[in-house]
Order: C-alpha cells, then structure tokens, then sequence
C-alpha cells in the first residue's frame, strides 16, 4: 500500500465564497474580502452566520441573482426593468408594493418559462 499523501485544503476566492453564501462581496468586512476561504470555513460560515452575515442576508444590500429570486423573475428581467444595482431588503420590499407594470410582465415571463421547463421535463 503507497503512502497516503496529507490531504490538501481546497480554498476559494473570497468573491465566490461571498456567492455562495448569497451576499454582495463588496458588502463584507475586509477581512473576508482579504483572504481565501477554505471549503471547512464555508461550511462553518453557513452553519453558524457570524452577525455580518446575518445582517447582510436580512437587510443587504444583496446581489442580482437574490434581487430576482426575492422578486419572483429573471436576472434579465431586472436588467429590463432597469435594475442594475444591489438592492436592500427595504428597497425590494417598496418595489413589491409598487408593482410596476415592468414587474408585473416579468413575473409573468418568468412563470410561464417555469410552466415550460416543468412541461418539458414531463416530456422526458
């Protein structure tokens, strides 16, 4: 039997670290933003959200692809809508309320590709 080799520690780019927990990288501490973050600290943030995390999760800002899934529609149905920025948890709540027709129609967009995908995956 050969030798087992130690076991290497995978680590990330704070930025997709910051993705994968679902925040906006730019809105974390510097610390985080300085160093890599290894698989078992991405686990250990996910498991047990220091209060940066929690805050930044709660209030953001967030990034766009959170910004979608909390409006119901597409990262391109925010970029047609004329959402380009991150935007806090206030933010999206007072554009849920104001319900713009460009809202609207994008959630409808967005519904019916779900409608189809569910359809074709039937199909299969």
């Amino acid at each position: 039997m050969s030798p087992s080799k130690p076991k290497t520690v995978q680590t990330m780019k704070p930025e997709t670290a910051a993705k994968k927990l679902g925040v906006l990288f730019s809105a974390t501490p510097a610390e985080f933003q300085a160093g890599v973050v290894s698989r078992d600290e991405l686990n250990e943030l996910q498991a047990r959200p220091p209060a940066w995390l929690a805050e930044l999760r709660r209030n953001g800002p967030h990034p766009k692809q959170v910004v979608a899934a909390k409006l119901g529609v597409s990262i391109s149905g925010l970029a047609r809508g004329g959402v380009t920025e991150p935007l806090t948890t206030d933010e999206i709540e007072a554009l849920k309320a104001e319900n713009p027709e460009w809202l609207e129609r994008e959630r409808t967009v967005q519904a019916e590709a779900r409608k189809e995908a569910q359809r074709l995956k039937q199909q299969r």
